[in-house]
């Protein structure tokens, strides 16, 4: 039994179920949107509740990553080692290409539904770049609307017909 029929078998609804799934790091709209159709949901609700609930955790994580990051650096070392690597990925090549696009890199980044791309690591990629929230919050709110059509429109199978 996976997560969202566990929570809809709980009472808590395929709406819930599919805006908990959204909320969840590395699966995020991504996961959401197939899981709310296979649940009974118009494709159209399954993402319209997926960007919202993907969109929930992006101004917390922009504005207390860096706390946190603070914070797990005095707690071990494994945890100093983590926030290393986390911050390594910050100067990596796929940085590198949204620091110099910014609002555009970011935007694209979110947008491309792959792995390690999404609203999680957009929001943790912008703090890591000082990206102000009044700039990062638009250009992932976007990026999150490309990655839920693009989603839906596969999960859809309109994808499928085309190519």
């Amino acid at each position: 039994m996976g997560i969202a029929e566990f929570i809809t078998n709980m009472g808590a609804g395929e709406v819930l179920a599919t805006l908990i799934v959204s909320v969840l790091p590395i699966i995020e709209l991504r996961g959401a949107i197939p899981v709310g159709v296979g649940l009974g949901l118009p494709v159209w609700q399954a993402a319209l509740i997926s960007m919202v609930g993907n969109m929930l955790p992006v101004p917390f994580i922009i504005a207390f990553v860096r706390t946190v990051m603070d914070w797990l650096r005095k707690r071990s070392d494994r945890a100093r080692r983590f926030v290393a690597w986390l911050e390594s990925k910050g100067t990596g090549k796929k940085a590198d290409r949204v620091r110099q696009a910014q609002f555009w890199g970011l935007v694209l980044f979110v947008g491309i539904p792959l792995p390690g791309t999404g609203a999680w690591t957009g929001a943790l990629l912008a703090a890591l770049l000082n990206v102000r929230m009044r700039r990062s919050l638009p250009a992932i709110l976007l990026g999150v609307l490309i990655a839920g059509l693009v989603v839906s429109l596969a999960t859809a199978g309109v994808i499928h017909l085309l190519f």
